[in-house]
């Protein structure tokens, strides 16, 4: 099937110069899942053609770090003014009781959020598996993820250390590390894919510091590479975490994931807040990427990640909104314009701008998660993952379209698009999910939710 999009304002393509994108042409034909052309007034045969009149097209956005399943954990009052480690304590209660439908209905509430907001990519660090749980817990998120259409990245994550171990977590999410590394082989064997167009893939990744021994840091990373999939963690979130490593591995967390193996051209790391000058040049040394998950930072009062200093030293940064519960959304627009906002606080002249956020929130990500070869940009050859954005449809955005690709970042935009398209589907029409009857599903999930608090 072809699909022609055309008359747009502007499609943002990627361009290899300091500028980042191009705007100077307005259509893009589709051939099944692949963009076969870009450029201006195309007149191609087609079996769809979108008028895209008054509208921006835009490359999918890349979510490279987040816990769908804290979507059950959201709101909860007694955690409003916790920070990392007290808020984790009760957010393992909820976690504890993680089960198939749980695992579904997280995917398709947040999933489904993200795709609303243009991201088309998403890669979940899943950690809790309670009472011995594994692969039907990720059958789950991928039937989820194929009925949302959405492109999907599982990180098998795991705790091998729990609280009567000096850890947070409780006993009943806790495996040993041959537990942790046999089920996540499992799950590798099972969802890996090498199409050059995958929907799904996996990465290995164990939780962090404070909550997986050592030897499944060590284990976690030999296996990554005996598979050739990505490794993930959080580092260097908090200065808890910190002092933990120091006190019980006697080095900084850097430091400690560096000894592990955790680290290189095929890791990445989740918040990246609290690396020292020398960190810094060592992460851009190794090639090791940050997933940037702003929000997330600015309400567990975790700190600021000093993407600034990063990006002048070369470091790979994507964006990320980090956990449903720790972010209390999945919006990955949000996020964009929160990030430019923050590091204009934070570092003044020194802040990127909006044209190096987006790229943070498209190709950047798309290249810590070792998809930049088919996504992550508009570019013909590459996967139609996509969004649109009608911004003439009111008067919210006049005065700011004249530099489109800026403009999600320092103005922002906080309706649903009004398009998303992955690998060649639209599965966001009308700023509605396609794939779903999104009333039906919001009373499932809630009837679920219902039940699932009142179980011990």
């Amino acid at each position: 099937m072809k699909i022609l999009i055309k008359n747009a304002i502007a499609v943002v393509e990627h361009v290899n110069t300091k500028e980042l994108f191009s705007v100077k042409n307005n259509s893009i034909l589709i051939d099944g899942n692949i963009i076969s052309k870009i450029g201006f007034n195309l007149q191609d045969e087609a079996d769809e053609v979108i008028d895209a009149t008054g509208m921006i097209v835009y490359p999918g956005l890349v979510n490279t770090h987040h816990h769908l399943m804290q979507a059950f954990a959201r709101n909860i009052p007694s955690a409003q003014k916790l920070e990392l480690f007290d808020w984790l304590h009760i957010v393992f209660d909820v976690l504890a009781k993680v089960d198939e439908q749980f695992m579904y209905y997280t995917m398709m509430v947040s999933g489904g959020e993200l795709l609303k907001y243009g991201c088309t990519t998403l890669f979940d660090h899943q950690y809790s598996y309670p009472h011995g749980q594994n692969i039907e817990l990720i059958d789950s998120q991928f039937r989820g993820a194929k009925e949302l259409g959405i492109r999907y990245i599982c990180g098998r994550g795991g705790i091998t250390r729990g609280a009567a171990n000096g850890g947070l977590a409780p006993e009943s999410i806790v495996e040993t590390t041959d537990q942790f590394i046999r089920n996540t082989q499992k799950v590798i064997e099972k969802y890996k894919s090498n199409e050059k167009y995958a929907m799904q893939g996996v990465a290995v990744a164990p939780c962090s510091p404070f909550t997986v021994t050592e030897d499944a840091m060590v284990e976690s990373a030999k296996l990554a590479r005996a598979y050739n999939v990505r490794l993930h963690t959080h580092l260097c979130e908090t200065m808890d975490e910190e002092r933990f490593c120091l006190e019980t591995y006697g080095m900084r967390p850097l430091d400690w994931a560096e000894k592990t193996g955790v680290i290189g051209a095929d890791t990445w790391y989740a918040h990246g807040i609290h690396f020292n000058d020398e960190e810094i040049e060592r992460l851009a040394a190794t090639k090791t990427g940050v997933a940037h998950c702003p929000i997330s930072n600015m309400k567990l009062s975790s700190g600021i990640c000093r993407i600034a200093d990063m990006l002048e030293k070369g470091v790979r940064i994507g964006l990320a909104v980090d956990g449903s519960a720790s972010n209390d959304g999945s919006n990955m627009l949000e996020e964009l314009r929160v990030s430019y906002l923050l590091h204009r606080l934070n570092s003044s002249n020194k802040a990127p701008d909006g044209r190096e956020l987006l790229n943070i929130a498209t190709l950047g990500g798309a290249e810590i998660l070792g998809l930049d070869s088919f996504t992550g940009s508009l570019e013909v050859g590459k996967a139609a993952d996509l969004f649109m954005i009608d911004i003439k449809k009111d008067a919210d955005n006049v005065g700011a379209y004249d530099d489109p690709v800026s403009m999600l970042a320092t103005v922002g935009y906080k309706k649903p698009v009004d398009l998303t398209m992955v690998n060649g589907k639209i599965v966001v029409r009308d700023g509605h999910l396609t794939g779903i009857d999104e009333r039906a599903m919001a009373d499932k999930a809630y009837s679920y939710y219902k039940r699932m608090l009142k179980r011990t």
